[in-house]
């Protein structure tokens, strides 16, 4: 027979509303809040200068997410404090924090924690930010969830649950203890019942809500607070105006000296100031607070504090060059395109004949103009420009250039005609750097020293693009400055502001490659000169034959001949130049070639007839080993100066030669192009040498001496080469033998400046606007801290020099290497920009509290530090409240402030209300209503029945324009009741 069908319910499985509560339990448990809370008594401004943290875990009820976040103060616990503490009756901590007075509205803090004064505290919440919990059920089954799951745990931590939507922070919450709960509960309107305007309403609700069956009430203490706030200040103009343009043809933009960088804020970055008056401690009844009279005069409150509202990124110069310089960095075009021609094209003439290309630059130079004066040389430049354009279409007018240039260029300023070479040769030199930090910040930020025409440069470049056409005016200049290069190194004049010697490698590649220019310049010029002096002795005929037969020996190097046949004339005879070919006469060549060939089989004697050529000074007491003659130091080439990207094209290609044996030796073949040029001036100037010379004077490590005893017995000092010299097919053995003794002016160029100016020229040429941006963005960035210290060392303001460290340490890092991330060099950007806000705003506050001003100096440094701390603080108290030098300032402000006309009328509906306020003062007040009343009212009093325990009550209300709160926390004894 079938069997019955029993349908059966189990009443076991959990349901949705269990689970959700187990849930809270586990993570009540996980981060160890069940038990006794035990801690110290809350110091005074703890929840300000204390460290709040906070954790947060997710759970869901169904499938509604919330997230739950701890809250709380950390604090050092000391066992014995909170053992002593832990008697039978004592309170949860949380409810005794509900009476200590110490932390009545802190400044920055979590708004329950305002309301509350709770250190520590959970929040429940919808996780999602759209999501509400609207509905009374609702709310009613989260609240009993909290209620259940604190029962169960023993957790002595206030639960709160977050309802209505979340701009409203609505808080219910419950916190539980042994025998005793306290409920957290909120009223939020947005009409205020003009009955709860004043204090002796709220204490009205705050008895009614207790509802004591005491009948003398236990005395309620009150913490007041007024807040004012002060947005006129018309009685100051902002001082800083924005920079006039048009100013800077005689050399200024604005007051600004040409090539510096501007600063400050165009509009004034305080926006507001707060004043709130506070009544700490008072009991009920001491002072009278209703519809009709209020005690409550700001002047009179005991206590004074102050905050600022910093105006939402104001506008600043400095920030502002800075952005739009960075800027060009994004740009794609070409510095053609945004001229709308090809730059450096010559007039009128076809590209007729391509072999003939190189004559111009290897010709001999004209005899240099003897005044070298920008505006001329531009002037055939603006021709070929104003061809393709209409005159007045120049990005750049005719006066702004030209004192860019002179800026520049300070030596072709058109004075003395004649005092005009010395100043060329001396302008590159520039004057030993001064050994400060600040100068040196260019190798740590790869920049340029402060004094370089490349930091000139930048600056300029960073005004024109901000005030003078943007990136077309950019263009404009860059072209200009090119032009000027070239013409620097078809006339031999040295480029200024720059340090002599090889590219420091420590700045960017732009100025290292400006340095490079200048040895091209300055090699080149030696020549020239030497030239000169030396044309009279030869004739032009027989140079070109010379020419002839030197091009015979250098067959191996088409180059080499080419420059012969041109310009033998440009190699001169003095002993500090160069010759491009081996050998001067046919003679000597064959001697020296023979006597080279015999020297390395029958020793040395033969060199002796060979007359030294090429010495420096003797070296020293050093005698050669053989002849037994003083060992004389040569003159030699020096090495070819190289900028970090010939480097490193030089490092790849030694790289691919790969680690073959013959590419070793290729390797080593490249790397000893300069210890050959060594070698072959030492054996010119020492004749009849050997290895073990050239390695004392060159290496002396290589060479070890040791004391042995001779046949004789006497002690001698012998010396040998090092094991590494002695290695078979050395490079060094093999390069002394196929040194030829020529001293360094016959030998073949190490640096060929004509070949290396031009690469350098032609780079500049093809930098596109943008490509330069990022060349001297650390230029910029370099001279924005410079300011920025600058104008923080007026101010002295400690947290800004913290800054300005980060930002040095922050740059340093990211402008070491090439092609910084557009994100961190905003970020570095950034931080400048708030640096010049502070700053800014410093001056700001000064201004208005007349720090200046003062005559005593006492009160001058109290309002100074008063000023720096309202900078560094969210909320300042002020000494001596309103009866200080701070306070009776900030008293005259808002004097002054309520002297203003008469009030539009959409605001009059708003005095209206203020107008009953200040009847109910009695008098026409020197301040106006104010903005934001908050009170604190507590009581311990015992609920619900007289003979319950007594226990903790408070409640907080804040009533602003907009906006009316009451936050309750009221407890009950759940034993006696």
């Amino acid at each position: 027979p079938e069997s019955e069908v029993f349908e059966i319910t189990d009443f076991t499985t959990a349901s949705e509303w269990e689970r959700f509560i187990s849930k809270i339990e586990e993570v009540l448990n996980d981060w160890k809040l069940i038990g006794v809370s035990s801690g110290k008594p809350l110091e005074k401004g703890v929840f300000t200068t204390g460290t709040w943290e906070e954790k947060s875990d997710e759970i869901s009820f169904a499938d509604f997410k919330f997230s739950v976040t701890h809250h709380y103060l950390v604090q050092e616990l000391s066992d014995k404090d909170g053992k002593e503490e832990l008697g039978e009756d004592a309170l949860p901590l949380p409810m005794q924090d509900l009476l200590c007075m110490n932390n009545d509205f802190p400044p920055r803090a979590h708004c329950l924690v305002r309301w509350y004064g709770l250190r520590e505290f959970v929040v429940i919440a919808p996780a999602a930010n759209n999501d509400a919990v609207v509905s009374e059920s609702k709310c009613n089954l989260l609240l009993s969830s909290i209620s259940i799951a604190l029962g169960n745990t023993g957790c002595q931590v206030p639960l709160f649950v977050q309802i209505h939507h979340k701009w409203r922070r609505m808080y219910m919450g419950e916190c539980q203890g042994p025998g005793v709960r306290t409920d957290f509960e909120m009223v939020h309107l947005r009409k205020v019942p003009s009955q709860y305007t004043h204090l002796s309403g709220l204490l009205d609700i705050f008895k009614t809500k207790i509802g004591c069956p005491l009948t003398p009430l236990p005395p309620v203490s009150m913490a007041i607070r007024l807040t004012y706030v002060l947005q006129d200040w018309q009685q100051y103009f902002w001082p800083q105006q924005p920079p006039d343009i048009d100013a800077l043809v005689g050399g200024e933009v604005g007051g600004l000296e040409f090539g510096k960088l501007p600063f400050g804020a165009c509009e004034d970055p305080i926006s507001e100031l707060h004043l709130a008056t506070t009544w700490p401690h008072l009991t009920e009844g001491i002072i009278v607070d209703n519809d009709v009279y209020s005690d409550l005069d700001p002047l009179q409150a005991p206590q004074w504090s102050v905050r600022v509202r910093k105006a939402d990124n104001p506008q600043c110069l400095l920030g502002d060059f800075l952005t739009e310089f960075f800027k060009l960095c994004r740009r794609k075009e070409s510095t053609d395109e945004i001229l709308g021609r090809p730059a450096f094209e010559e007039e009128g003439k076809e590209v007729a004949d391509i072999t003939h290309a190189l004559s111009k630059l290897t010709e001999p130079a004209p005899v240099p103009i003897p005044k070298l004066s920008v505006t001329n040389m531009v002037h055939s430049a603006k021709k070929k420009i104003r061809k393709h354009r209409g005159v007045d279409e120049s990005p750049l007018n005719n006066d702004v250039l030209n004192t860019i240039l002179l800026f520049l260029f300070p030596d072709a300023a058109d004075k003395l005609a004649d005092g005009f070479e010395n100043r060329a040769s001396t302008s590159a030199g520039n004057n030993p750097p001064p050994e400060n930090e600040d100068y040196n910040l260019f190798s740590q930020f790869k920049s340029a020293p402060s004094d370089s025409l490349t930091y000139k440069l930048a600056l300029c470049l960073c005004m024109i693009n901000f005030y003078h056409g943007g990136v077309k005016g950019v263009a404009h200049l860059w072209q200009e400055f090119v032009l000027e290069m070239r013409y620097r190194w078809e006339n031999n004049y040295l480029i200024p502001g720059l340090a002599n010697g090889s590219p420091d490698l420590r700045c960017c590649l732009l100025h290292q490659k400006l340095q490079m220019l200048n040895c091209c310049i300055e090699r080149k010029k030696a020549r020239d000169e030497g030239k000169r002096g030396s044309v009279s002795d030869r004739s032009p005929s027989g140079a070109s034959g010379d020419g002839a037969k030197g091009g015979d020996h250098s067959g191996d190097n088409p180059d080499k001949e080419k420059e012969f046949g041109k310009s033998w004339e440009s190699w001169s005879d003095s002993e500090e130049e160069f010759f491009e070919c081996l050998s001067d006469t046919e003679d000597l060549k064959g001697n020296g070639q023979e006597n080279g060939k015999k020297g390395a089989k029958e020793g040395s004697k033969e060199f002796v007839n060979l007359k030294p050529e090429g010495r420096l000074h003797p070296h020293g007491k050093l005698m050669l080993l053989h002849p037994g003659e003083p060992l004389y130091v040569p003159i030699t080439q020096e090495p070819a100066p190289m900028t970090e990207d010939l480097l490193e094209e030089q490092s790849e290609v030694l790289a691919k030669l790969g680690t073959s044996a013959e590419g070793a030796h290729l390797r080593a073949r490249m790397q000893s192009a300069c210890l050959l040029s060594d070698m072959e001036s030492f054996k010119a100037a020492n004749p009849g040498c050997c290895l073990e010379d050239f390695v004392r004077w060159y290496s002396p490590r290589d060479y070890i001496e040791e004391e042995v005893v001779d046949e004789k017995g006497n002690k001698v000092i012998k010396g040998e080469l090092s094991a590494r010299m002695k290695i078979p097919s050395n490079m060094w053995v093999e390069a002394w033998e196929t040194a030829k003794p020529v001293p360094a002016r016959r030998q073949k160029r190490l640096f060929d400046d004509t070949r290396e100016a031009e690469k350098v020229l032609h780079y500049l040429a093809v930098q596109k606007p943008a490509d330069l941006a990022r060349h001297l963005l650390p230029c910029i960035i370099h001279a924005a801290v410079l300011k920025v210290k600058d104008e923080e060392a007026l101010e002295d303001i400690s947290s800004v020099k913290k800054i300005i460290k980060q930002i040095i340490s922050h740059s340093s890092k990211v402008l070491r290497f090439p092609n910084p991330e557009d994100k961190k060099l905003e970020e570095i950007i950034a931080q400048i920009m708030s640096v010049e806000a502070i700053i800014a705003r410093a001056r700001s506050l000064k201004a208005k509290f007349g720090v200046e001003k003062c005559e005593n100096e006492e009160e001058k440094e109290d309002l100074q530090r008063f000023v720096n701390s309202l900078l560094e603080q969210p909320e300042v108290s002020v000494v001596g409240a309103g009866r200080g030098p701070a306070g009776s300032i900030i008293h005259k402000l808002f004097v002054n402030a309520q002297r203003v006309p008469p009030v539009p009328p959409l605001e009059e509906e708003l005095r209206r209300s203020g107008s009953q306020e200040e009847r109910r003062q009695g008098v026409q007040s020197e301040f106006p209503p104010p903005t934001g009343r908050e009170v604190i009212l507590r009581t311990s009093v015992p609920r619900p029945a007289p003979y319950s325990k007594a226990l903790p009550q408070r409640m907080y209300s804040v009533l602003t324009r907009e906006d009316f709160r009451l936050a309750g926390a009221f407890s009950a004894d759940t034993t006696f009741f």
